[in-house]
């Protein structure tokens, strides 16, 4: 048997013999390979296996070589190729380079991914001890979570005033690591009209957090079959954890009074099983019997120089060095938001690095767009510009700003180019058309509206002024 060879070829194409049972010789030629994947290793190392138990060298095409397709090949004059070796997988840091950069932060498990995250939820504190403002409060908190009986809370205040990062560190002593275990869930609703409602909470073993107002007109039915499924489903070790599970209710001052009535039969018919948190910017939209179920929460927002005491310890783990006057300038652009605040800093960290106390702090797109609108409307008071700024108008609500805050900027920036006699009729306009824009379902229409009455005032106001001026 070792007399037995194979015919084959050398690199330079001359015939030679190779024994059989020794590995064919080694090659600089490799199989062209796919992206190493999981299916592309499988069918490399087959199609090596295949071709060693037959004894044929693997073609760079990536198959086994026959010897008929050999010796078609000789006919006609060529050479059989030459043997070649399919490249092992390369480990994943060899392909992290060129495929993403630097700056990624890996994360090696079952599977693999690429973590990105903003400085707002990558430096969030995860319990009530690591919180960096209004430590009071936090002990109050904790002291509610120690005593056996919790109510339903109504946590309420400014727009990134951290309003949610308490709620999960108060989830967090309630119930311990496990919160932080999340699945995000679509759920389909039936509602009595036979139409189906499509759903996205965000779920763990222990609680469910869920936007009822996502679902438009139909948020009662949402309110009604979600705390009805979560209420009927209790605890399995009710003596190492609590005997009731939370529901987290976001944006319930967008809800429609219907679903509020709901919510209010439903807290005290499921009382046993289920509490209840609800979170909102304002209580004013609220009706009282909600309120008085509940135990309000204000978490107020942070002042300047708790956000720039933030912005200071969030630059100094990522190694970066903030001047205290840049901090300053932030923190008061921001107008005491602290989610925005780190937002800013963490694009002007983009744009410029080392930081500089007087660089440029980028603006938002729609806070220039919005700007830019105002300009518009006080420039020209002619139907073809009130069509104008309709369209723009759809462009910031196709983005998802929302038109509570497009009347907020537009008032803002209408009031500093308006003449003092004209600001409090302005602003009793803009509170008018703002109660219209809560009770309607089209905010076009209402904006609308409110742009159409100031061109009217502010048209017929520069009139008169000239009138005057000229008699």
């Amino acid at each position: 048997m070792a007399g037995d060879t194979r015919p084959g070829t050398a690199e330079g194409g001359t015939p030679r013999q190779r024994v059989r049972g020794q590995p064919p010789p080694r090659s600089t030629s490799f199989a062209p390979c796919h992206l190493p994947g999981r299916r592309g290793q499988k069918t490399a190392t087959w199609e090596a296996k295949t071709a060693r138990s037959r004894r044929r060298p693997l073609q760079p095409g990536g198959g086994a070589a026959t010897g008929a397709h050999a010796r078609r090949r000789r006919g006609r004059g060529g050479s059989a190729l030459p043997p070649a070796l399919v490249p092992r997988r390369p480990p994943y840091w060899q392909l992290l380079p060129p495929l993403t950069g630097c700056g990624c932060a890996l994360q090696f498990g079952a599977r693999f991914s690429i973590a990105m995250s903003l400085w707002a939820d990558k430096y969030r504190p995860g319990s009530l001890g690591r919180l960096d403002y209004h430590r009071e409060q936090a002990a109050q908190l904790r002291n509610l979570v120690q005593c056996g009986d919790f109510p339903h809370l109504l946590v309420y205040g400014p727009s990134g005033a951290g309003k949610k990062t308490r709620i999960m560190c108060l989830l967090r002593e309630l119930y311990g690591a496990g919160v932080e275990k999340l699945r995000i869930e679509h759920q389909s609703i039936t509602a009595p009209s036979k139409k189906k409602i499509e759903i996205s909470t965000i779920a763990s073993n222990y609680h469910l957090e869920v936007n009822p107002s996502d679902a438009g007109n139909n948020d009662r039915v949402v309110i009604q079959e979600l705390l009805k499924t979560v209420a009927q489903s209790q605890q399995l070790e009710t003596s190492t954890q609590r005997d009731f599970k939370v529901v987290l209710l976001t944006e319930v001052d967008k809800l429609t009074k219907d679903a509020q009535h709901a919510l209010r039969r439903t807290m005290e018919k499921y009382m046993a099983t289920c509490r209840l948190i609800l979170c909102c910017n304002s209580m004013s939209k609220i009706i009282g019997p909600i309120q008085s179920r509940c135990l309000a929460v204000r978490v107020p927002a942070p002042s300047i120089e708790d956000i720039c005491h933030v912005l200071s310890n969030v630059c100094k783990k990522e190694g970066l060095t903030l001047p205290q006057e840049l901090a300053q300038r932030l923190a008061e652009k921001s107008g005491r938001n602290l989610r925005k605040a780190l937002l800013m800093c963490e694009s002007c960290r983009v744009q410029q690095y080392p930081f500089t106390a007087d660089q440029d702090i980028p603006e938002m797109d729609w806070e220039v767009y919005l700007r830019e609108t105002a300009n518009a409307i006080v420039s020209e008071q002619t139907p073809q510009k009130l069509l104008e700024v309709r369209g723009r108008l759809y462009e910031l609500l196709t983005h998802c700003i929302p038109p509570e805050i497009i009347m907020k900027g537009l008032l803002t920036e209408l009031l500093n180019n308006c003449d003092g006699q004209l600001k409090g009729e302005v602003a009793q306009m803009a509170a008018f058309y703002e109660h219209r824009l809560q009770l309607g379902s089209k905010a076009i229409y209402h904006l609308e509206a409110f742009v159409a009455k100031f061109m009217a005032i502010y048209k017929k106001f520069m009139e008169d002024g000239l009138d005057d001026m000229m008699f």
